[in-house]
């Protein structure tokens, strides 16, 4: 049990540093049914500001990776809204920032790694905050609609996942989705 609470405050954490720690906001309690969410093609941030992450996952993705497909409100700082999704294995967040970018966030944030890739034929990065990795929590970000999309996945148990490749094949799967 202590190293799933563990796991949960380290990916808590590591969203939150994401979000430049030095801002607070509070988390909804509110929430909805997976739905599809379809493609913006709007240039800039406008583009993004439209996009809804809690709806963004189809059910059927969800239950493939094993996550009910009840998204809860997770929203640990204001400029970064987004849903979480639990499972027996693994956690997943999924939030958006109208206001940074991958290449922003490799200046502003605190990283013990910060690989940048292609996800989706979008530029992206592997990230985690130090110590989030031995817990199991990793993050993906992608350039989208002017700003960045996070995804972020936790074990539920340190070791019962590899959270970075879960993060990557989920973004890999749905980042081409994401408003252009």
């Amino acid at each position: 049990m202590q190293r799933l609470v563990r796991s949960v405050v380290v990916l808590t954490a590591g969203v939150a540093l994401v979000g430049l720690s030095a801002c607070s906001g509070t988390a909804g309690d509110s929430t909805r049914k997976a739905g599809s969410e379809e493609p913006t093609e709007r240039v800039g941030g406008a583009a993004l500001e439209q996009f809804d992450p809690c709806t963004f996952f189809k059910p059927d993705e969800l239950s493939s990776w094993g996550l009910e497909a009840q998204a809860e409100e997770f929203t640990p700082v204001s400029f970064e809204p987004g849903c979480r999704w639990r499972g027996g294995q693994m956690g997943l967040v999924l939030q958006k920032n109208v206001e940074e970018t991958v290449a922003s966030y490799e200046k502003n944030g605190n990283w013990e790694r910060y690989d940048k890739q292609s996800v989706g034929g979008r530029s992206g990065v592997v990230a985690n905050v130090p110590s989030g990795g031995a817990t199991g929590g990793c993050n993906v970000l992608v350039d989208a609609g002017g700003g960045v999309v996070i995804y972020g996945v936790s074990g539920r148990l340190a070791d019962s996942v590899d959270a970075c490749a879960e993060a990557e094949k989920i973004a890999a799967a749905t980042a081409s989705r994401l408003p252009r």
